[in-house]
């Protein structure tokens, strides 16, 4: 009987021991939120490379001041493929965790956002998690917008397409390839009007 209190309790020792130290692996393979951000615009900046799998959960929500969108992976990847036209360059500015989330000031500038803005938009982004992988990202400030350049160039934009090249209307929302090549296209148009 004694024998048999000794192999139990060794085998309960034991299991505590293995699992406790399986619990510290497990703590070490958690991902660093940080890294995964950065791997995220690095990706922006290079898209062909961009494998949204590795990086996101089945679904990502974003928000941009009041706009919220919830994109499945499928979707995503046309944003990029939208995105990836113009060329952007992101740089990360500023990059911190706090708790869960990784808040990010980021730089952006592309074709698209030297004729309408003139400068690189920055803004500050809010990335939340899920099973290590991207949930969310949210822009909820913009450091560097002006909104009224913006606005003013897009419609200048708008107008001269409307009354000089009507076949490309409606690049404004169509956040597809052939969307974004279309407005690509009306900015090369305006830029080299005689």
């Amino acid at each position: 009987m004694k024998n048999y209190l000794q192999i139990i309790i060794t085998l309960v020792i034991s299991l505590i021991l293995s699992v406790g130290m399986n619990s510290c692996k497990n703590s070490d393979k958690e991902i660093n939120k940080i890294e995964l951000v950065k791997k995220y615009f690095k990706h922006l900046n290079h898209p062909k490379t961009f494998n949204t799998i590795t990086l996101f959960t089945d679904s990502l929500w974003t928000k941009e001041g009041d706009y919220e969108q919830i994109y499945s992976l499928n979707e995503y990847q046309d944003w990029l493929k939208w995105d990836a036209i113009f060329e952007p360059t992101y740089k990360i500015l500023q990059i911190k965790q706090e708790d869960s989330i990784v808040i990010v000031n980021v730089s952006k500038i592309d074709k698209r956002i030297s004729f309408l803005h003139g400068e690189p938009i920055i803004t500050k982004q809010l990335f939340q998690f899920n099973h290590d992988k991207i949930s969310s990202i949210e822009t909820y400030e913009y450091i560097n917008f002006k909104e009224a350049i913006f606005i003013q160039n897009r419609n200048m934009l708008l107008s001269w397409v409307e009354e000089n090249h009507p076949e490309l209307n409606g690049f404004l929302y169509d956040q597809s390839e052939k969307g974004a090549t279309k407005y690509l296209n009306a900015i090369h148009l305006f830029n080299n009007r005689k």
